[in-house]
């Protein structure tokens, strides 16, 4: 591909991320072509065909997805919430119609699901997910590999892992950042590549010295969403000034409440650390709340040369119960 093509594809990508983020936004209102081709800034006559191409899905597709999948982890996550409410916030105009849909997707009515008829739907998606990183596994540790020894990104130090997950409840600061996105299966080589690709960048535009905080965020939940489809994005933060270039965008992570935790391990342990989180929840006086976990890589990150394991604190967004 050439540098102008490459260039091309990226401003395009740009955009649909744009369109992407918009629809999760704005589940509640009406998201109609018109709309979020000039979200796209495309011409309305083929941002669908753009779309499509681009996603694998159809805008329409796109926007009925993505409301089943966040009514699915509300209907798991606030118990009390009563189904039609939850419905409505995501855009369905009645609870027929949501229910009807819902299970056409799912297999189940959300009041099944909400019983525990999830739990098969997230077993499949999980040995799914098992599946893929079974024959990833060579391309992994390649990555990982290439990862550890890449000396001009990543600044080196000895980690050792932490055996016991200490919880702590802060207040985060929004924080306008510029990101690079991965759409695949989390814990999967992409990611590895994903953030040396997003480092190279970051040092050519003068961002990696001094050290900024930078972050990892995983939009959706893999017990729900298609491994295929999950979206991953890497971060750094930036100033005002910063205007969003090539593939590379600008948004702002929402502050509030979060449940931290500590964590040292390679980027095998990760997901583990993840669970283990969530598993503090229910003994906590609170829930997770409707925002993606973020992953918060500090000023004093380092990665250990000889075992690849690294440091960073897991955040959930919680709200009391």
């Amino acid at each position: 591909m050439s540098k102008s093509s490459l260039i091309s594809r990226h401003t395009y990508l740009a955009r649909i991320n744009r369109v992407i983020d918009h629809i999760d936004g704005h589940l509640a209102e009406p998201l109609d072509l018109a709309a979020l081709a000039q979200v796209a800034h495309f011409s309305s006559w083929h941002f669908h065909r753009v779309f499509q191409s681009m996603t694998g899905e159809t805008l329409a597709d796109r926007v009925r997805r993505r409301r089943l999948e966040v009514a699915a982890g509300r209907l798991l996550f606030l118990p009390p919430e009563p189904v039609l409410a939850i419905a409505l916030d995501v855009g369905f105009g009645s609870a027929p119609v949501f229910t009807r849909t819902f299970r056409a997707h799912f297999g189940v009515t959300p009041t099944e699901w909400r019983r525990g008829a999830f739990r098969e739907w997230a077993g499949a998606r999980r040995m799914q997910l098992r599946k893929i990183h079974q024959a990833d596994r060579k391309r992994y540790q390649a990555v990982i590999e290439a990862f550890r020894d890449d000396e001009r990104s990543w600044p080196k130090g000895r980690v050792s892992g932490d055996e016991t997950m200490k919880v702590e409840i802060k207040t985060l600061a929004p924080a306008r950042v510029a990101y690079m996105r991965h759409v695949g299966p989390y814990g999967s080589s992409g990611i590895a590549q994903l953030w040396q690709r997003f480092a190279a960048w970051c040092g050519e535009q003068g961002l990696m010295e001094p050290r900024r905080v930078m972050y990892g965020i995983s939009h959706d939940n893999p017990d729900v969403t298609p491994p295929e489809k999950c979206r991953y994005d890497a971060c750094i933060e930036v100033g005002d000034d910063f205007r969003p270039q090539g593939e590379v965008g600008v948004q702002t992570l929402r502050g509030g409440r979060f449940a931290c935790a500590r964590f040292s391990g390679t980027s095998a342990d990760i997901h583990g650390a993840w669970v283990q989180l969530c598993d503090w929840l229910p003994d906590s006086s609170y829930q997770a709340d409707d925002a993606p976990p973020v992953e918060v890589y500090g000023k004093d990150f380092a990665m250990d040369e000889k075992t690849g394991a690294f440091n960073c604190e897991l955040c959930m967004p919680i709200r009391a119960l």
